[in-house]
C-alpha cells in the first residue's frame, strides 16, 4: 500500500460541496482516506478571477499504481464538472494534483511526482504542512515545514473551515 498525498481545489460552483465530493470519490475510487487538512481559502494563482479558491490536502492509502491513480483522479475531475482549458492557470470546479506517491520520484510524459511546482505555492504547502510537516521531499531533501518557511509565494492563504 502506498501513501498518496493529493492537493484538491477549485473556485467554481459550490466549492465546499465539491471538495467534500472529491474526498468521498478519492475514498471510493483510490483507497482509504487517512487524513484531510482544514480547508484553506486562497487567491487565484497565475491568473485573475473574482472568486477565490478553496484548497485541501488529502492523504489516501492506495494499492493502485501511480498511473492508475492519475486515471482515477482525472475521471473524478471530469465527473465533478472539470473542463480542461488550453491555459494551464484558469478557473475550475476541481483540480486534483498528486503531490507525493510515497517517496517515489516519477517523471513520465503523463505524470511528474513529486509535484514539480508545489514548493513555489503556499496554497499547497500550507495545508500540507498542517498534516505532514515532517515529511521529507525526496528531491529537495527538506521537510514540508522547511519548504513552507522558505516559499517565495507571498499570496494570502487562510483557514476557511476546519
Amino acid at each position: 500500500m502506498a501513501k498518496v498525498y493529493f492537493l484538491i481545489g477549485g473556485n467554481l460552483g459550490d466549492r465546499e460541496q465539491i471538495l467534500q465530493s472529491t474526498v468521498e470519490a478519492l475514498g471510493n475510487d483510490v483507497g482509504k482516506v487517512l487524513n484531510v487538512s482544514a480547508i484553506y481559502e486562497t487567491e487565484p494563482w497565475g491568473f485573475e478571477h473574482e472568486q477565490s479558491f478553496l484548497n485541501q490536502v488529502v492523504v489516501v492509502e492506495s494499492n493502485l499504481l501511480p498511473e492508475a491513480v492519475l486515471d482515477q483522479t482525472q475521471r473524478i475531475e471530469k465527473d465533478l464538472g472539470r473542463v480542461r482549458k488550453k491555459n494551464r492557470y484558469s478557473e475550475r470546479t476541481i483540480d486534483v494534483d498528486i503531490l507525493f506517491y510515497d517517496d517515489l520520484i516519477i517523471d513520465t510524459e503523463r505524470l511528474e511526482v513529486p509535484h514539480p511546482r508545489m514548493g513555489e505555492r503556499m496554497f499547497a504547502l500550507a495545508p500540507l504542512a498542517e498534516i505532514a510537516p515532517d515529511f521529507i521531499h525526496p528531491l529537495m531533501d527538506k521537510s514540508i515545514l522547511e519548504m513552507k518557511s522558505s516559499c517565495p509565494d507571498t499570496s494570502e492563504v487562510s483557514v476557511f473551515k476546519v
